[in-house]
């Protein structure tokens, strides 16, 4: 490993901003998962939050009480004045924002921040950002003048510029900005796979610079399921699938509901198999909400589980037929690891980001073709073929492989 950095700057927007909000994306888990490992380690570690009213500086007591509020360790305090006032129509981030202020190091107006870090981080501080949130030109000139800074920033993948159909209106627009601002200012670019590295590197060698990288792949713990914290009375006696993720366009949600109406015709006389849709919605067109309600009615086979704990994910993943994932479009793709660490089968899209993380492990099937998906879960219910009890248990790979490889870099 390379000579430790007299000190870490990790910036904790992204995670800061889910606070009380329930589950954890899969970015969020990426920052928390930096954090739990910085914070004890023996270098010292500060901690950067943009908020409403400027940015926020925490020590390391100020980082422990993020990681305990992500944890659900400490509940969220009372927002105080300035949080009800700048975060009137968002009461969590009030709340989260307030309860930096009460313990940050220092606190100051944007324009400011340059002066505040120079003041209290020492020379040759590394910023991280892994969470994609202030990827922008102040910051980076903010940071700057700490003597010898390093920026180290762990891009997860372009599909706003890949895929912008798959974005929100507006977002590869500002994905595009915050991705010239890596290839200007980045000193490491961690990438999560080499399929993703390819398809960054790429965008910023258009941008004009393209920084020093590496693949480390992220760390997947192995789920402990916790049966308890299932939904009561959720029956789990009839045979059921399950599929993980934000109800957006990319998770391809559509593609399954065709599935499961289509279902009963194809399994005359059988029991059809539930459908778990785990979960929250996003921003997934009104099309395939309306038909997710249509779908969930009282004695229908689909049903959507937003907001279960871990523990729950992993019971419900562990009795699953197998684990359905045919996304159109994927930077990592955590559930597929997490199905396959459990040992529970995975029936996913053929993209290139999973050949390579799960090797010969799934089944893999065109995401645009709903009757192999429609064929391939018929045969599994009439073969008895879906729980594959047979299968032999894979590595995923873990957190301190990921520290590891980045460490060695910087």
């Amino acid at each position: 490993m390379g000579a430790a950095p007299p000190g870490w700057l990790l910036d904790l927007t992204r995670l800061v901003s889910r606070l009380g909000r329930g589950a954890l994306t899969g970015v969020d888990r990426v920052e928390l998962a930096w954090l739990d490992h910085l914070a004890t380690g023996p270098v010292p570690l500060w901690g950067l939050v943009r908020t409403a009213l400027g940015f926020v500086l925490l020590d390391g007591r100020g980082a422990q009480m993020v990681r305990d509020c992500a944890t659900g360790i400490a509940p969220l305090g009372a927002a105080d004045l300035l949080g009800r006032i700048s975060r009137w129509d968002q009461p969590l981030r009030a709340r989260a924002e307030s309860d930096l202020r009460r313990v940050a190091l220092a606190r100051c107006m944007r324009p400011l921040l340059g002066r505040m870090l120079s003041r209290h981080l020492p020379s040759g501080t590394v910023y991280l950002n892994v969470g994609h949130a202030d990827l922008a030109q102040g910051v980076m000139r903010a940071v700057r003048g700490i003597p010898a800074a390093k920026v180290v920033v762990l891009v997860h993948d372009t599909i706003p510029l890949d895929h912008p159909e798959f974005s929100r209106p507006g977002i590869p627009a500002v994905f595009a900005r915050k991705l010239a601002v890596v290839a200007a200012a980045a000193d490491l670019v961690i990438h999560t796979t080499e399929a993703t590295r390819e398809r960054t590197e790429r965008h910023l060698a258009a941008l004009g610079r393209v920084p020093p990288g590496v693949v480390a792949a992220l760390g997947v713990p192995v789920p402990r399921p916790e049966p308890e914290l299932l939904p009561p009375g959720l029956d789990l006696t009839r045979p059921y699938y399950v599929t993980i993720g934000t109800i957006e366009p990319r998770k391809n949600h559509a593609l399954l509901l065709e599935v499961w109406d289509k279902l009963p015709d194809r399994l005359p006389g059988l029991v059809v198999p539930r459908l778990f849709v785990v979960g929250g919605r996003g921003w997934a067109d009104a099309s395939v909400l309306a038909r997710l309600d249509a779908a969930a009615q009282p004695g229908q086979a689909v049903i959507e589980l937003p907001g279960l704990p871990d523990g729950a994910v992993a019971a419900l993943l562990a009795g699953a037929e197998a684990l359905l994932f045919p996304s159109l479009a994927e930077g990592y793709g955590l559930p597929p690891l997490e199905a396959m660490a459990l040992n529970v089968p995975v029936i996913c899209a053929a993209l290139a980001v999973f050949r390579e993380t799960l090797g010969d492990y799934p089944v893999y099937l065109d995401a645009t073709n709903s009757y192999s998906w429609l064929e391939t879960i018929a045969k599994n219910m009439t073969a008895g073929e879906g729980r594959g009890e047979n299968r032999q248990a894979r590595k995923v790979p873990g957190w301190a492989d990921h520290f590891n490889v980045v460490l060695n870099c910087v």
